[in-house]
């Protein structure tokens, strides 16, 4: 690795070295072309669609109360995207890599170059895209059409700035990790910012607060004539955080990775087989197996800390009604399939072999791996509902059953899309690092860029039936979802189970 002190302009050549070397690795270039052409045409739509709705001249008073509370609260979206920034950092160790580390080993790649990389890499993830796009919608939804084209690009430049920013911190916290005491450190703090936030919410004093940060001020200011000098200061805080945070990167770079070295290092006693509670016992086993490869891989662990915590947190500080939360837990739900559920069987690396070996069935292999991916999504969607209504009470009879029909929806429905792709399109791939993804970066924009099409549209189904009077309509809607999507999961294990398919499968797994 090249020291920290190599200049920036070897760094960006090397950036776009790195990444044309990336694309000439796509495998499916058409798809990837127009899967870019569809995630700019969306992000044109948010940003200019939501304007041509007259909301204030409705006449409905729930609908003036829900517009009112989304222009009180623009602010308070501003600040969560900054901390959903933050969060995804320090959850990915720092940000994406373009070479994984065992390709950077034998590459002259510098720390600056890694952190550049890992800023172009930061909209391939799910939370900040959609993130991204609710800030659009909000802001064209309460903005006059003759202010619209100024606040966008405010929006736009307080997005890279909260990027920059955001990037700067997760490399320190990164850093602090990979010291002697730092993984401790890290959790303290963090569980003392949750803990905060939490207290100041059920104190009534974290609205106020988060109405007096400088985020409020650039809400205002985006919609008057004065939006040229928000950009301004924003593009320049852009520039800072990008430049400072070649800094830590440098510094956590030169650091070893504790927490990775201890788990490929440890040692661990033998345990005894597992006595089921339901199903066989090769089931039990399997299911510990996959649960194991799933908690001791950091970036995982971590990543189902962020998705669980971060998108609840973004509902506490800015304040999301259950209009809005409705359509997190698909969000989430599909966060938690990009960290591996998208290429499930990347669990087992090289094991997989192995595990083809063992005296279990195809099929219970296939059921406890479905398993153990739907316990994930399930967890930290769960987590957001939770704090939701920790931020707004419990809902009305038909809200609430809307919003536990489409989480159960979205969970099958990314399920099944998932374990399908697990099957047609696998990748080898070594998830040691926390900064490893399951799949290449071009596939991974993809499979989010749908999954979040997916569970958006299905949000804003059920989020339509929730304002209707009937409390059985969002469960008999859920019937159809889930029925296609039990096809779809029954279609993937039927694949699964024919000897041919499931040799390539594992061939190209194990090729780590």
């Amino acid at each position: 690795m090249r020291s920290s002190t190599d200049g920036w302009a070897d760094a960006l050549r090397d950036t776009g070295h790195l990444v044309a070397f990336r694309a000439r690795t796509v495998r499916r270039r058409r798809a990837s072309a127009v899967g870019l052409v569809v995630v700019l045409l969306l992000t044109a739509g948010f940003a200019v669609g939501p304007s041509s709705f007259d909301l204030h001249t409705s006449g409905s008073s729930a609908l003036d109360r829900a517009v009112s509370a989304l222009e009180g609260n623009l602010g308070g979206t501003f600040a969560g995207f900054l901390l959903l920034a933050i969060s995804a950092a320090m959850g990915s160790g720092g940000g994406r890599e373009l070479l994984s580390r065992s390709e950077v080993a034998i590459h002259p790649v510098s720390p600056v170059t890694e952190h550049l990389g890992a800023l172009l890499l930061a909209p391939l993830n799910l939370a900040w895209l959609v993130q991204m796009w609710s800030l659009l919608a909000i802001t064209a939804l309460v903005t006059p059409p003759e202010r619209l084209l100024g606040a966008q690009l405010v929006v736009l430049a307080w997005v890279l700035a909260a990027t920059g920013i955001g990037q700067a911190i997760g490399w320190t916290a990164e850093g602090v990790r990979r010291t002697t005491h730092g993984v401790v450190v890290v959790r303290v703090v963090s569980g003392v910012v949750v803990v905060v936030l939490a207290g100041l919410h059920l104190a009534g004093a974290l609205g106020p607060l988060v109405r007096s940060l400088p985020t409020t001020w650039m809400a205002e200011t985006a919609q008057t004539t004065s939006w040229p000098v928000a950009a301004l200061l924003l593009l320049a805080l852009a520039v800072v955080g990008v430049v400072v945070g070649a800094r830590p990167a440098a510094w956590a770079l030169g650091l070893q990775p504790r927490e990775e070295l201890r788990v490929q290092s440890g040692v661990h006693e033998a345990r005894h087989a597992p006595a089921p509670r339901w199903g066989s016992p090769d089931r039990a086993l399997l299911r510990r197996l996959d649960r194991g490869s799933v908690w001791r891989s950091v970036g995982m662990r971590r990543g189902l800390l962020v998705l669980g915590i971060g998108p609840g947190l973004v509902a506490l500080v800015a304040g999301l009604q259950w209009s809005s939360v409705m359509l997190l837990p698909g969000l989430t739900a599909s966060g938690a399939a990009l960290l591996f559920g998208v290429n499930a069987w990347c669990l087992d690396g090289k094991g997989m072999v192995w595990r083809e070996t063992l005296p279990v069935s195809a099929a219970d292999v296939f059921d406890v791996r479905a398993l153990v991916v739907a316990e994930c999504m399930a967890m930290v969607s769960g987590v957001t509902v939770v704090l939701a209504l920790l931020r707004n009470g419990l809902p009305p009879l038909v809200v609430g059953a809307a919003v536990l029909s489409c989480w159960l929806v979205v969970l099958v429905q990314v399920l099944a899309i998932v374990m399908s792709w697990s099957i047609r399109a696998p990748f080898s791939v070594d998830l040691s690092s926390p900064r490893a993804t399951p799949a290449p970066h071009a596939s991974m924009a993809a499979y989010a860029g749908k999954l979040s099409l997916v569970t958006t549209l299905t949000g804003m189904v059920f989020t339509t039936i929730s304002t209707g009077p009937w409390a059985w309509l969002p469960p008999a809607m859920a019937v159809p979802f889930l029925a296609w999507s039990t096809v779809r999961l029954v279609r993937a294990r039927r694949r699964w189970l024919a000897p041919a398919e499931r040799a390539r499968v594992v061939l190209t797994v194990a090729a780590v």
